[in-house]
């Protein structure tokens, strides 16, 4: 199969490459479907490929020895997966899985290693990437230790519609893993913003009414990262 022509991608790091970095790229991507639950990066094993997302919601998550997990990061469109091999590690203790279902191409690392050394401004834009996402992982750690699970929530769920549009098919149950909480916890959140008029949910859906709304809870915990992202790769992440 043909790969696709740039203009065709929705992945916004495919689309700011330079020509030249995406030809490099191209020959090498294998469009696949991303399944709910799907595995892209497993705990502390080599990434062999990177999952550069055209739909869909992409989990990174820190997990203890017993196996509980909690939310540390979002991948959409606007990134990809396993891209901490650009910073020369093989390997990662988090784990990254597919939450909400869409679809991407998966490139070998090695290809994209490749592109990263004979390409600087591929280099400078990944890089720059890694860097906006460090800075939502940070203001994710802001948010678990400063913000209520009311704030907190707000911020999930503009994150989530950044990536997926209106709505989100989540269930109470995933919420609460996600953002650590019981599920209890989350259904009365919801149930709360239901109340103002920002949000429908319904089993296993969630639809954003007033944005606007969400932004004025969320407060400082949301925006930075976004901002950081356009600022740098030089497109709008947030949805519009």
């Amino acid at each position: 199969m043909n790969p696709p022509s740039q203009d065709l991608v929705q992945n916004l790091l495919l689309r700011a490459a330079s020509p030249d970095a995406y030809a490099l790229i191209a020959p090498h991507m294998r469009s696949v479907h991303l399944p709910l639950k799907l595995t892209l990066v497993e705990p502390d094993e080599p990434t062999d490929v990177v999952c550069f997302l055209d739909s869909g919601l992409a989990s990174v998550v820190a997990v203890t020895d017993e196996k509980d997990m909690v939310e540390v990061g979002h991948i959409g469109f606007e990134g990809a997966t396993g891209l901490h091999t650009a910073l020369h590690s093989g390997q990662s203790p988090t784990r990254t899985f597919i939450q909400g279902e869409g679809a991407g191409y998966l490139v070998p690392t090695s290809i994209v290693r490749c592109t990263l050394d004979t390409q600087p401004d591929f280099e400078t834009l990944v890089l720059r990437y890694l860097h906006s996402f460090n800075i939502q992982v940070s203001y994710t750690a802001l948010a678990n230790a400063r913000f209520s699970i009311y704030e907190r929530l707000s911020r999930w769920l503009l994150m989530c519609q950044d990536r997926l549009g209106q709505d989100l098919g989540l269930t109470h149950q995933f919420l609460s893993i996600m953002l650590g909480v019981r599920r209890s916890g989350i259904t009365n959140q919801l149930h709360l913003l239901e109340g103002i008029g920002a949000i429908r949910s319904t089993r296993g859906n969630i639809r954003i009414l007033d944005r606007a709304k969400l932004e004025e809870i969320a407060g400082g915990s949301y925006g930075v990262a976004e901002g950081e992202y356009e600022r740098l790769i030089g497109v709008a992440l947030r949805y519009r």
